[in-house]
């Protein structure tokens, strides 16, 4: 420190690159990231790949890439002064999915626990920066969490933890795919790590010809106006009429990619208890949301994953699955969806009771036409009907 008159400077001594980086590492360890990489901040090849994504269409109503497109270029989109990202996974997969009963429906792996990965991350991040400001009190860091406009699996490509596989997830050898990716960004030097060189997918396809909504128009690209994850989380419209049957039993994302993948048959599980699955996640019984106000799905689902789609969401797809595995006991359910407030909400219940063949359902549609004002959730009644006088329906369990 040099003391000068009227005035003070202090001069910090960093830590050596390499020392800093495996304290990090090891830190991050301890807070429970399986995997952890260090790369530079650069352009990554990816960005050129985003254009010709974005352009085919590929992104549905997922405008804000497009709007944010400028910041994907160079993480210093992200933080100003960055030098260094941290990469990091953290394991989210538990027990095995139960198969879901009629009236049930499944619901993605990372949304059976009791709390939003993101603030859970997000707060590990919090006490890594901290750590590192701890080691280095001049540094400038940021976490981030796949809310940021980062290039994120390149990014972890770039730093060893595995390679970008054909259902575009990131895959490793030891790990599989079920875990989350996070960042820390820095201005500090850090040591990089080798970068990912080998894909391991070989020819395996199994991935690519699983997809319910045939979402792979190639390896390696996703269509995600197709995928069911976005049809259930990210798109706030009705599922379009003929993806719905591809939806299936999946209420709120889908893992089948996942499952699928060879490279997960031997995949860690996790201890963490904020990921342990809730006794009614796995699966969702789907008739009891119809009962629900929005005061009390917000009690309900607040801290969850699932207050994401929000209450319309929710029971949009919940509709949906009644709809594709119709049985009697949810036509009183599907009957309170189609007179609720949201029209989200009463076209989708209106498309499923399409699919029962009671009377009552024709009788209970034919009345909420005559006084139905919205003009989308008409057309669903109008098809219903037509379904209801013109197909064979299955028989009921």
């Amino acid at each position: 420190m040099d003391v000068g008159p009227g005035s003070l400077t202090v001069e910090w001594f960093s830590m050596e690159p390499a020392v800093l980086t495996q304290q990090l590492k090891s830190k991050a360890g301890q807070l429970g990231f399986s995997l952890t990489g260090v790369c530079p901040a650069v352009t990554v090849p990816g960005t050129a790949r985003l254009d010709a994504w974005l352009d085919a269409g590929f992104a549905g109503e997922m405008h804000y890439i497009a709007d944010r497109r400028d910041a994907y270029d160079h993480p210093c989109g992200v933080l100003d002064s960055v030098k260094s990202l941290l990469m990091l996974a953290f394991d989210y997969a538990t027990v095995q999915p139960v198969d879901p009963p009629v009236g049930s429906g499944r619901l993605s792996r990372y949304a059976w626990g009791s709390t939003d990965y993101h603030h859970l991350i997000r707060n590990r991040l919090n006490e890594l920066a901290g750590y590192l400001q701890s080691l280095c009190p001049q540094a400038v860091t940021r976490g981030v969490v796949d809310t940021a406009p980062l290039m994120e699996r390149d990014f972890a490509e770039l730093a060893g933890l595995g390679w970008i596989g054909k259902n575009t997830l990131l895959l490793n050898r030891v790990q599989g795919s079920w875990f989350f990716l996070a960042a820390l960004l820095t201005d500090q030097e850090l040591v990089y790590d080798a970068a990912q060189a080998t894909d391991h997918c070989g020819t395996c396809r199994a991935c690519l010809d699983a997809c319910p909504t045939q979402a792979f128009p190639q390896p390696y690209v996703l269509d995600a106006s197709r995928c069911i994850s976005y049809l259930t989380i990210e798109l706030k419209n009705p599922i379009p009429v003929e993806l719905r049957r591809g939806v299936g039993e999946w209420v709120f994302g889908c893992d089948v990619c996942q499952e699928v993948c060879p490279w997960n048959s031997h995949a860690p599980t996790t201890s963490e208890p904020d990921f342990q699955p809730l006794s009614d996640h796995n699966p969702l019984e789907l008739i009891p949301l119809f009962s629900l106000t929005d005061e009390e799905f917000r009690t309900r689902f607040r801290s969850t994953p699932l207050w994401r789609p929000r209450r319309r969401g929710l029971l949009r797809n919940a509709a949906i699955v009644l709809g594709n595995r119709p049985f009697t006991a949810a036509i009183p359910a599907l009957l309170r969806g189609l007179v609720d407030q949201e029209p989200l909400i009463r076209g989708a219940a209106a498309w499923a009771l399409g699919n029962y063949c009671e009377g009552e359902v024709l009788l209970e549609l034919r009345r909420r036409r005559e006084i139905e004002e919205d003009a989308e959730v008409c057309k669903e009644i109008d098809a219903a009907l037509l379904q209801l006088a013109t197909r064979p329906l299955p028989e009921n369990p």
